[in-house]
């Protein structure tokens, strides 16, 4: 695919985070950019003030004139959208080409250093760091982002192209696609099962992914993986790891152990260890690309975080209220860890919305258990985003399985009352739906009393 001989780009769920930031992408380098998407979005807004048309009917008849010639025009679909979508069948059956958001994202990276982050957590947080550290040590790089980094307001970072920072995605195995001179794989949990079927195939493709590797290229791995590689951790014997840690003023300070040796004293503003194994893995990525470690420093300093990865919205005294993208019960394990270590002394009220019902039942066992930590908690219905009911698999269901007492199946419209109900000194909003809509009139309703 030459893409240098391609126009105009048409994208099929232009909303998606990752699909924005490839559209965002090539209307940078000066490509005529449309789209669809099935509802208006904060991102889709965005997209129509930098001047992307976007349209919300599935009508062919809405499609402009010049997106309808398939000799200069490539259409880009992701796998949500479903398989009886009237334009994408009109332009798959008229002969365009049509490709997935990973296809054309392997053939943008191809002609690149490519840095990737592969693993079933964390990917977003360590490429936005990784995108951040490389930027503010001046190497042209354009980095994917699959969230809203805090430091650009965008998922699109771009200062280059002669390096690519990319989220390799396993869903669909679209990390097939790729294949990078330096990669990492941060978790192998077992996620996706309506994809793989089960763990073991997931951990076959993380293998495959560790293959699409260039010869000269490395691979890093989260310590403890069943993979080979140069191990990273947290005060561990990896090769790249975090030692001496202290929280001085609400951050993590620590030295990084280095095959090389030790550097000392770096700062990092994100709560959670698992934040801190995030950090360490883009930073050991960074320092093999090159970047030196006293860049690193400050540039990690500097970093702010991705909306809706443990993001604080209201922060005194009296309550902290922290909205996070959390969908998977290492997730939430990961973010209890992680308020536990702030605020161990306050009570903690985890209002959680379920994302997919396969994955609700695949891990009702796991998120009954990283639910039943906190507190309290409140849970809303099931989030179905591309799926169909499955009889016996609801909120109720998963409550039942929650053994701490302190429960509740609530309505979004109820979410506020609630919490005044519970005087909960920390509040979390945790799930990958929409959930994060409701953030705006929890942080209004109580603003003003804080």
């Amino acid at each position: 695919m030459n893409l240098k001989a391609i126009n105009n780009i048409y994208f099929i769920g232009i909303g998606g985070i990752g699909m924005s930031a490839l559209a965002r992408y090539f209307m940078a380098n000066g490509k005529h950019v449309a789209g669809y998407d099935k509802t208006p979005s904060d991102i889709t807004t965005d997209l129509q003030e930098s001047g992307v048309e976007v349209r919300f009917n599935d009508s062919v008849a809405e499609i402009k004139p010049e997106f309808l010639n398939k000799e200069n025009t490539l259409v880009v679909f992701t796998p949500a959208i479903p398989k009886n979508h009237n334009k994408l069948n009109y332009f798959k059956d008229n002969g365009f080409k049509v490709c997935k958001r990973s296809q054309v994202l392997g053939e943008i990276t191809k002609q690149t250093i490519c840095l990737a982050v592969a693993g079933t957590h964390g990917k977003t947080t360590t490429t936005s760091i990784l995108g951040h550290l490389l930027n503010e040590c001046d190497v042209p790089v354009t980095a994917f982002l699959g969230g809203i980094s805090e430091n650009y307001n965008s998922n699109l970072i771009l200062n280059g192209t002669d390096v690519t920072v990319v989220e390799a995605d396993e869903f669909d195995r679209s990390f097939l696609t790729l294949s990078p001179d330096l990669a990492c794989i941060t978790s192998m949990d077992a996620d996706h099962l309506d994809i793989y079927g089960d763990a073991t195939e997931l951990t076959k493709t993380f293998k495959a992914f560790s293959e699409c590797i260039k010869p000269n290229g490395k691979l890093f791995v989260k310590n403890g993986l069943p993979l080979k590689g140069v191990t990273y951790g947290v005060d561990d014997d990896s090769d790249y790891t975090a030692k001496n840690i202290r929280i001085i003023n609400g951050s993590y300070v620590f030295d990084v152990q280095t095959p090389n040796g030790l550097h000392k004293d770096f700062q990092f503003n994100l709560p959670g260890r698992h934040n801190l194994s995030n950090a360490i893995i883009a930073l050991a990525m960074a320092a093999d690309y090159g970047c030196p470690y006293h860049q690193l420093a400050k540039g990690l300093a500097s970093y702010k975080g991705v909306k809706r990865r443990f993001t604080y919205h209201i922060k005194t005294n009296d309550l902290v209220f922290i909205d996070d993208y959390a969908h998977h019960p290492e997730e939430i394990n990961a973010v209890h860890q992680a308020v536990r270590e702030m605020y161990p002394n306050k009570k903690v009220l985890a209002i959680f919305q379920p994302h997919l019902y396969s994955r609700t039942r695949d891990f009702v066992d796991g998120f009954a258990e990283s639910l039943s930590k906190f507190d309290e908690i409140l849970l809303l219905d099931i989030y179905p985003a591309r799926e169909l009911p499955i009889e016996g698999v609801t909120s109720e269901w998963l409550l039942g399985n929650i053994e701490n007492p302190n429960k509740k199946l609530i309505s979004k419209s109820a979410i506020v009352d609630e919490i005044k109900a519970s005087k909960a000194q920390v509040v979390l909003t945790i799930g990958a739906g929409d959930i994060g809509v409701e953030v705006k009139q929890i942080k209004n309703a109580f603003s003003v009393e804080s």
